[in-house]
């Protein structure tokens, strides 16, 4: 199998169970009000979590 880093980008699909109600709801009600879809706002997050890290040097740089 070629390095990650050489492999063709695809898209992968996550299934999350067990997340509470309560959370759900504010990532829906966080969402809409920025006129996102929850899929978009968990990207997000996670896109500037993952870039903080790799700012602090926790997480190796990115391509």
């Amino acid at each position: 199998m070629p390095p990650l880093k050489d492999r063709p980008e695809k898209a992968g699909t996550w299934i999350v169970k067990d997340v509470p109600r309560d959370l759900m709801y504010r990532m829906k009600v966080a969402a809409a009000m920025q006129r996102k879809t929850v899929k978009q706002l968990l990207f997000d997050l996670s896109e500037a979590h993952l870039q903080e890290l790799e700012r602090k040097g926790i997480l190796p740089r990115s391509k």
